[in-house]
């Protein structure tokens, strides 16, 4: 049983400390002029970084979902799919989800027709899109990070 909570504490450790370093270290330090010379670059690391990311949620978010089940099925002899902490994970994938292929595909494609984003206009209808997206993809990927946090806490109280 300890090892099974270990896997699901472990899987939302993971994705909440590479929210937290992606959102407060990586992106903040590579759009630093004296780190990376251009937005571009800055842009190139940040996308890979994300692509990542959002993997590696998707496989936490399932970890946590299927490790909470087992949990509570041996504490409660039931799954309960539809516990507080296991909505919670369901929503955190569902918003990551919609993040990588929703939001990040179609930046990428934007990217791609703009070359150069620095550039481009900013009054471009691209890069008006570009930066629409982002604002969006910020929101989702703090969104997701709030409801982790509060995904952490919740569990933390069920195990004590």
């Amino acid at each position: 049983m300890s090892f099974v909570r270990f896997l699901m504490l472990l899987s939302l450790v993971i994705w909440i400390g590479g929210l937290i370093f992606f959102a407060f270290v990586l992106a903040p330090t590579v759009f630093n002029p004296s780190v990376l010379p251009t937005r571009q670059l800055a842009g190139n690391v940040v996308s890979r970084s994300l692509g990542i990311l959002h993997w590696m949620a998707i496989s936490c978010g399932v970890i946590f979902a299927a490790t909470s089940m087992i949990d509570s099925r041996v504490v409660n002899g039931a799954a309960e799919p539809f516990a507080a902490r296991n909505l919670l994970v369901y929503l955190m994938i569902v918003l990551t989800l919609i993040g990588m292929f929703a939001i990040a595909s179609k930046m990428q494609a934007l990217k791609q027709q703009m070359g150069l984003i620095d550039e481009v206009p900013h009054d471009d209808a691209r890069r008006v899109e570009f930066n629409r997206l982002h604002v969006w993809s910020t929101r989702i990927e703090g969104t997701v990070l709030v409801l982790g946090l509060a995904l952490l806490f919740v569990t933390a109280r069920r195990l004590s």
